[in-house]
């Protein structure tokens, strides 16, 4: 997959060897809507502390997150990180499932299709019909559940096949992370459009999960309460990760040096 262009290169600012970009809602919509109505090839994740620390304990994911066209700072933690030691100065962070709906309103005016890769059957109908109540004129071209599996190459080249066809301008993966950047990453050339990495935000927008309370976003607490409400699933993540990226933050801030440079991929990891 091809680097970012230098002018996206210059946004980007390294928070433990992971390139995140600098940037709001309106500028990231901005830059998604100007690559779907470009046709253009165009890579987006919403990383907070867990999305950056795959790309902190995988070297060859590290190499796949920095090739994206575009990181943004999902987590308040990586904003607050973006500032400490980048001087960013950014006021808010960029929650995945807000510029999702973002995203999707501006492609309803503009009449682009989209598509939805990812999660179960009933979620995607759950969603399809969310999306359709906010943004009525948005147009679902098509969708793929997950298989929950590893895919063949022939079903990889299947899903290809039917998510051009389908006449979508720009895919939602909601794989989860870090497989939904993965699939992202191998996509790239091959669907020649903006895809999204969206992870929870199916869940979130179809109703499944509910999101923290705006005052526990705001002070980086949306890890507590989604520890609260999945405990078993989420425990690992919060209490074992949390703990490691605030110290090696601490490091980076005191001049520990974090390399953005690491090993591309060797085989490809097929998922569907």
């Amino acid at each position: 997959m091809p680097a970012p262009s230098p002018s996206a290169v210059a946004r980007k600012h390294n928070v433990l060897g992971v390139l995140v970009d600098a940037t709001n809602y309106d500028e990231a919509t901005a830059r998604i809507l100007e690559a779907a109505h470009a046709s253009r090839p165009f890579t987006v994740s919403a990383l907070a502390v867990h999305g950056v620390m795959t790309g902190v304990d995988d070297p060859e994911h590290r190499h796949r997150l920095n090739a994206f066209d575009l990181i943004v700072p999902d987590g308040q933690p990586v904003r607050w990180m973006l500032n400490a030691a980048h001087g960013t100065g950014l006021r808010d962070r960029v929650y995945g499932p807000f510029l999702t709906m973002r995203v999707c309103e501006a492609a309803a005016r503009a009449g682009l299709p989209i598509y939805l890769f990812g999660s179960t059957t009933a979620v995607q109908e759950r969603l399809r019909q969310s999306l359709r109540e906010r943004f009525p004129g948005i147009v679902i071209a098509g969708g793929q559940p997950s298989r929950f599996r590893t895919a063949s190459a022939e079903e990889i080249a299947s899903d290809v096949a039917a998510i051009r066809a389908s006449g979508a301008r720009l895919t939602l993966c909601g794989l989860g992370c870090p497989r939904q950047e993965v699939w992202a990453y191998e996509m790239r050339e091959r669907l020649g459009m903006p895809i999204l990495a969206v992870g929870a935000a199916f869940d979130f927008l179809a109703g499944n999960l509910s999101m923290a309370p705006a005052w526990m976003q705001a002070r980086g607490l949306e890890w507590l309460y989604r520890l609260l409400v999945e405990p078993r699933r989420l425990w690992r993540r919060y209490l074992i990760l949390n703990p490691r990226y605030a110290w090696r933050c601490a490091r980076q801030l005191l001049g520990k040096a974090y390399p953005v440079k690491a090993p591309a991929p060797g085989e490809p990891k097929r998922f569907g």
